[in-house]
């Protein structure tokens, strides 16, 4: 038999989100960005790669491409050998092309700022879209859920949600307004300091007096 998976109530989770946002004071976007469309490259490079990587490329990568058209025209061969170091190297490299492109034909040369846009760019889910929003545009209509906010949900006992989609949705019933643009941050510091996968420090943890310890 399945072991239950066990929720915290509303109350032990703002009391967990409390205390992890305290302990976590400086929890922002580990991504280098100056502009939207930056912003858009490393979250696409990001994927399946670590942010220090990521910040180490595209500081190599702004050299050379320093506009979205020049980012539009680029050749892949070209964009393949910069960020190689990512991984996944011709599909993110197609969706940064792509992603150039469609901002300068089908939005003036300048990043959307709503979800419905911002998730019609090459290689841009919600999860990227709402820190998009946020970042660049102080817009927070929803909770990024990566795969550190995925795990550490379902074991605190947030969310056991099959999807990310439906792990926000639940995340966004659950906790106020005004905790959504910090969850996403603290969560990640949690997952890489103390809430690692396969090896959680749990006697160093903050809240394991109230993580359901669902595994």
């Amino acid at each position: 038999m399945s072991k239950k998976y066990i929720r915290q109530t509303k109350k032990q989770s703002e009391e967990t989100i409390n205390i992890l946002i305290n302990t976590y004071k400086d929890a922002k976007c580990g991504l280098d960005y100056t502009t939207p469309f930056s912003l858009v490259v490393a979250l696409i490079l990001a994927a399946q790669c670590t942010d220090k990587r990521v910040n180490e490329i595209t500081k190599i990568f702004f050299v050379k491409y320093n506009t979205i058209e020049s980012i539009k025209a680029a050749d892949i061969n070209d964009v393949m050998n910069i960020i190689r170091p990512c991984g996944f190297t011709k599909n993110k490299s197609h969706s940064i092309i792509e992603s150039a492109r469609i901002v300068c034909d089908d939005f003036g040369g300048v990043v959307p700022n709503t979800m419905e846009e911002l998730t019609k760019l090459c290689g841009i889910g919600r999860k990227s879209a709402n820190i998009i929003l946020q970042e660049c545009f102080g817009k927070v209509v929803g909770i990024a859920v990566d795969t550190h906010v995925t795990r550490i949900s379902r074991k605190i006992g947030f969310s056991n949600g099959a999807s990310q989609f439906e792990i926000e949705t639940e995340l966004l019933k659950r906790f106020d307004k005004k905790y959504w643009s910090k969850i996403n941050h603290v969560l990640v510091l949690h997952g890489r300091a103390i809430c690692i996968a396969n090896r959680p420090k749990c006697s160093e943890c903050p809240v394991e007096h109230l993580c359901k310890k669902n595994d």
